[in-house]
């Protein structure tokens, strides 16, 4: 079924093959996906909910985007970059208490032209705070469309169940089929949508899901939840199969680096000349590895989602310098 749509991303993305990293770790073919390099702004994979969310918003005749996040949110820049690229307002609800200086991702959301709200809410009640500004919106006679944190919705998993199709295209003219692909989540949309995406191509391939945000226990209902309804978008019939592992790596909190992923982080930028961010990428790197470590010998694709605010500043702390 095709979905309404605007185009933001520059696609397909490209998967490389990551030479340098393989011999460091005498390991069998790794690949990336490069989705930091989508193209619009910083978005990286950001832009790939986003096409179906404003293409829905649009067919809406909505005239402001709602959608919420945390200070350091990459979802919440691309989405005020998209809202205004799209002649849409948008209003961003923030968690936690105003801050006298506003983070780069803030900054960036500010200059699209977003309104930020500080609710001195925790993460947790953002989506439900969301809802209630779009009704006062509505009652101004307004036309919101609403976005819970990072798109999590079944249209913004279209996002992935696309991006699924073209790694899927990829895969075939590299001759790989049996491969592992790991995915860091946070909000759960883009792993949803990936796995709704491989259900419809009747891929089989073993995908492993980083959770950064919240325990992989609590995520798993979330995404296979979220998948179903993804794929009865695409009229597909909805994932089964047990080729999804959650790996659990909230570590010290949301955000929050471990010496593991400091180092790894490192060994990218020496090997490859890659940036990993400390919220998302240099975790599924830390995770990528220990797979490795543990004796995987099938091709390996890690998805790159972006962040590279968060990625200069990562490696702009002492622990990380060479």
């Amino acid at each position: 079924m095709n979905r309404p749509r605007r185009h933001l991303a520059i696609l397909p993305t490209p998967l490389q093959r990551l030479t340098g990293l393989e011999a460091r770790l005498g390991c069998g073919p790794l690949y990336l996906k490069r989705d930091d390099l989508a193209g619009f702004g910083l978005a990286g994979n950001k832009a790939r909910p986003l096409e179906f969310l404003l293409g829905e918003a649009l067919a809406a005749r909505a005239d402001v985007l709602v959608t919420a996040g945390a200070a350091g949110s990459n979802f919440v820049a691309a989405a005020a970059a998209a809202a205004r690229v799209c002649g849409l307002e948008c209003d961003v609800l923030v968690s936690g208490p105003a801050s006298r200086q506003l983070s780069v991702n803030q900054e960036m959301a500010v200059k699209a032209g977003a309104t930020l709200h500080f609710t001195g809410a925790d993460r947790d009640q953002l989506d439900q705070l969301v809802e209630q500004h779009a009704d006062k919106l509505r009652a101004d006679g307004r036309v919101p469309y609403p976005v819970p944190r990072g798109g999590a919705t079944a249209t913004g998993a279209l996002g992935f169940a696309y991006a699924a199709r073209e790694l899927a295209a990829q895969l075939t003219a590299l001759g790989h089929e049996d491969v592992v692909v790991v995915l860091p989540t946070g909000s759960g949309a883009s792993l949803s949508g990936f796995l709704a995406g491989r259900a419809a191509l009747g891929a089989a391939w073993r995908t492993y899901g980083v959770s950064v945000s919240r325990p992989a226990a609590q995520m798993g209902a979330e995404v296979v939840e979220l998948a179903a309804a993804c794929a009865a978008l695409l009229d597909a019939p909805a994932p089964t199969g047990p080729d999804l592992t959650l790996l659990d790596a909230t570590g010290p909190g949301f955000g929050q680096v471990t010496e593991a992923d400091l180092h790894n982080a490192l060994l990218a930028l020496h090997t490859e000349g890659l940036l990993f961010d400390s919220t998302y990428g240099a975790k599924a790197l830390t995770a990528v590895l220990a797979l490795i470590e543990a004796g995987e010998r099938a091709p390996v694709v890690l998805w790159h989602t972006g962040g590279m605010p968060s990625a200069l500043k990562l490696l702009a702390t002492p622990e990380v310098r060479a």
